[in-house]
């Protein structure tokens, strides 16, 4: 199928991982081609490479030229203008960091602004005036992580309401997968360790949800975590929402057969949903045999 005719946007945090040599990219696969064998498959990129240091200007075009115009980039805004700036006085990094991504075009879409968990209800103010300087051109996705956000009845109507008006989606983040899997390996007791316990709400604030699903380290495990979302997801789909859908493992390793198994499962939900296309590395495997 085209992904272009995906009626949802489905991806994973990152591109570019070595460990999916052999499974999602080819075998022989170099750095440079991981991307492009990326996007034949999915249709959206959480991108967490930008939240850490905005990008050279050839790295950007390169970017473009490895994708089709219907692939988006879901890049989240840098921390010094998050987590630094607490959005303050931020208007010089956020112009040139908009800059530099420009050339994306209409690749460039649902930008996530990712605040820290210091950022409070009552600095809510300060949010609204960056999203209103921000340009039109793309959609924003905004996700907090300060507790009051979620168990103050008032703080989190204010913070939808705020939202609503102008058409920015919230940030849904599942964190419960990891957090039920016993610490047996570095990589689940790292991220249980980085990724805050919040409670989960269905708040869907404009027309494309979003979702942060970080999963159980066993793949098998994930199945009655994801049912809830599938179902969810099948209702956005029916109210005419395009939600993306970012799948996480605590290393990654997993994150494509996690996001496979969750297409898997919205087709049985989902009449008419077809498969997601087959990846660089099983191509090459039928094309031998």
């Amino acid at each position: 199928m085209a992904m272009e005719n995906l009626p949802y946007y489905l991806g994973l945090p990152l591109w570019a991982n070595a460990q999916w040599k052999g499974s999602l990219f080819s075998a022989d696969a170099k750095p440079a081609e991981f991307l492009s064998q990326y996007a034949r498959v999915f249709n959206v990129v959480e991108g967490n490479t930008t939240f850490y240091s905005v990008p050279s200007v050839e790295m950007v075009l390169r970017w473009v030229n490895a994708t089709p115009e219907s692939f988006r980039f879901s890049f989240k805004f840098p921390r010094t203008i998050t987590h630094q700036h607490h959005l303050i006085h931020a208007g010089k990094e956020t112009q040139e960091f908009l800059q530099r991504l420009e050339p994306l075009g209409q690749r460039l879409d649902g930008l996530m602004v990712q605040l820290p968990a210091s950022f409070s209800p009552s600095e809510m103010p300060m949010l609204e005036s960056f999203l209103r300087s921000l340009p039109a051109d793309y959609r924003y996705a905004v996700e907090v992580r300060h507790p009051a956000f979620f168990t103050q009845v008032e703080a989190r109507a204010a913070y939808n309401a705020l939202l609503e008006r102008l058409g920015v989606d919230r940030v849904i983040f599942e964190s419960r997968p990891v957090h039920a899997a016993p610490p047996l390996d570095v990589a689940t007791r790292e991220t249980q360790a980085r990724k805050p316990r919040l409670p989960v709400q269905l708040d869907a604030t404009a027309e494309q949800p979003v979702l942060r699903y970080i999963g159980h380290p066993v793949l098998a495990k994930n199945h009655a975590w994801l049912d809830r979302w599938v179902a969810q997801a099948a209702r956005w789909l029916e109210e005419g929402k395009r939600p993306r859908i970012f799948l996480h493992t605590p290393d990654n390793y997993l994150a494509p057969q996690l996001a496979r198994m969750f297409h898997a499962q919205l087709q049985q939900r989902v009449h008419g949903l077809a498969d997601l296309p087959a990846p660089v590395a099983v191509m090459k495997q039928a094309v031998l045999l």
